[in-house]
């Protein structure tokens, strides 16, 4: 009976020391920051100076990082963007998180207003003169005479409210003082609430600009010069806060900006010469930063304009997301390599461990921003499973690849039986077959504009993993289903003409981007040749079922530019 007392009172005091241990842990930095002095809050990471530095005072840069923060509540996303694409069919989008209290959509469009007006009356962007290098006077003349060929510059039909995805004239007042504390006030008196008039769109950032010039009928114009404007910002905006974006099956990165814009950050993670693995299945692949980037380049040279703004940019791991996350399940994952590199993994589905970290050189990395969309709170989105899915098996085959005549049930199935979705599927298997892309398993369109209007072209980061082998099962859609818009048909044969030559094009177009080169040459000739195989699948299609079974007419001469005629 003594001993086992004896035993009782040994697990207790281990238990004992146990907690002691854990709560002497939990407050250690901030013991060690109160040793430290009230100057501790002002030291900085100065890894990309003195790397050398950074191992020895890691432990201390952590701690004091970590006592500095305070760590507040769960990282909340401003509610004004989102970038979605979740697997989930057929149902309404919603955002992945929302800001406290706010439960409307007038209360976002508020947000709406005070960002355009408090993100221009504080424009300090970082002073970056050499963030697009210094071009030739000549560069870009043969980009330039593409996109003054008549074949880009249709016009769009005259828009109205119910074309635009916003209605940049609204009355909506906003308290000028909300951005000192970020907390939006629904309660004071109407002097708190001076009248703003009606503020020009050219008066907001650049991201809004870009948010209200979407339409029905593509994500921005031809010649918008917001788009360079956009690009740029991507690059040389300050970075503000960063976290993870949930879901996915790789890291990826919701980053804001200083003018309260944000994109989404897909680190690098090959090097442009790598390929794809042969062993490795389409569902496991890398997603490359740089595919995201050539994705936007290439989507604007077929006049698609479909694809978010990308740009490239040069991030560094310690100062513009380490020092400035408030997502500590990600600042916990960050170390210094045997190299003495600084890196970080994350929380994903796949390749986020210490094996496959991403590690700077010694605190550089690059990555491909992509703008956000507006945010559902303010233009709903709406998920569709695409009708050519893969299986994402390693065994099974899905119903399209076993069923030659797949195309004539999707032809009447709802939105597939009227308008121009089908069409717009082959347009996006045109553009997926030219990447390289497997990956294409759901698609998202706004809803406002219901069932006629574009299909947003977005999570390119699979393609360009092939240079040297071209996936012909990705243009079944087109051979089955032997559709095309008469627009696409006559640009394809465009590009494939000497002077408008695709690969050219890409890389002039490339040329601008701040990690230029962005793909290797053996890249830019793969696309010329699978244009040369969208083409003769075309043609045998015309050859089997005649010219104007196969070209719907689609510009203004052909008077079916909002609703095509299907067969």
């Amino acid at each position: 009976m003594i001993l086992f007392r004896k035993f009782r009172v040994l697990i207790l005091m281990v238990f004992l020391i146990a907690c002691t241990m854990h709560i002497m842990i939990d407050l250690l930095p901030k013991l060690e920051r109160r040793a430290a002095g009230p100057n501790t809050g002002n030291s900085a990471c100065s890894c990309s100076h003195r790397p050398s530095e950074e191992p020895q005072s890691w432990g201390k840069q952590r701690a004091r990082s970590g006592a500095d923060s305070g760590w507040p509540n769960k990282h909340t996303l401003r509610i004004l963007q989102d970038f979605s694409n979740e697997p989930t069919s057929n149902l309404t989008s919603h955002s992945l998180e929302k800001i406290t209290g706010s439960s409307d959509k007038t209360e976002a469009l508020k947000k709406m207003e005070h960002y355009a007006q408090n993100g221009e009356t504080k424009k300090h962007f970082i002073q970056d003169t050499n963030v697009i290098k210094n071009l030739p006077v000549k560069a870009f003349t043969r980009l330039s005479a593409l996109f003054e060929h008549p074949l880009y510059k249709t016009t769009l039909p005259p828009l109205t409210d119910e074309d635009t995805l916003f209605n940049v004239n609204t009355d909506i007042r906003f308290n000028p003082k909300a951005a000192e504390n970020q907390e939006w006030h629904n309660e004071g008196t109407e002097e708190e609430y001076p009248p703003t008039g009606e503020p020009s769109a050219d008066s907001y950032p650049n991201w809004l600009r870009f948010h209200i010039g979407v339409n029905r009928y593509e994500l921005y114009s031809r010649h918008n010069p917001v788009m360079d404007a956009l690009l740029k910002d991507l690059v040389s905006q300050r970075i503000t806060s960063v976290a993870m974006k949930s879901g996915g099956t790789q890291l990826k990165l919701i980053m804001t900006f200083q003018n309260y814009g944000q994109a989404l950050f897909k680190p690098m993670k090959q090097t442009r010469e790598q390929e794809t693995p042969p062993d490795f299945f389409y569902f496991s692949d890398f997603e490359r930063h740089n595919a995201e980037i050539a994705a936007f380049h290439l989507d604007r040279i077929l006049d698609f304009r479909r694809v978010p703004p990308v740009a490239g940019r040069l991030v560094n791991m310690t100062k513009e997301i380490r020092d400035v996350t408030r997502d500590k399940k990600l600042w916990r994952t960050f170390f210094v390599s045997p190299a003495n590199n600084i890196c970080f993994y994350g929380e994903c589905s796949y390749y986020c461990s210490t094996e496959h970290a991403l590690c700077g050189k010694p605190d550089q990395i690059e990555g491909s921003l992509a703008a956000f969309l507006p945010d559902l709170a303010l233009a709903k989105r709406k998920t569709w499973r695409n009708p050519w899915r893969r299986s994402y098996h390693k065994r099974k085959k899905a119903e399209w690849e076993v069923d030659p005549d797949y195309c004539e049930e999707v032809k009447q199935t709802p939105p597939y039986d009227s308008g121009s979705r089908l069409l717009d599927i082959m347009d996006m298997t045109i553009f997926d077959f030219l990447m390289g892309n497997m990956d294409r398993h759901h698609y998202e369109t706004f809803e406002k504009f219901g069932n006629e209007t574009f299909i947003i072209h977005l999570d390119n980061g699979r393609g360009f993993g092939k240079h040297s082998h071209d996936e012909l099962s990705i243009l079944v859609p087109l051979s089955q289903c032997c559709r095309v818009k008469k627009s696409t048909h006559l640009r394809l044969q465009l590009l494939a003409k000497e002077e408008y030559k695709l690969s050219a094009l890409m890389a002039e177009s490339l040329l601008k981007d701040r990690l230029t080169p962005v793909l290797i040459p053996p890249h830019l000739e793969a696309l010329d040749r699978r244009l040369r195989l969208v083409l003769q699948v075309l043609s045998d299609c015309i050859e089997k079922e005649g010219y104007a079974n196969v070209v719907e007419g689609d510009l203004v001469e052909d008077s079916t530019h909002t609703a095509p005629s299907r067969r």
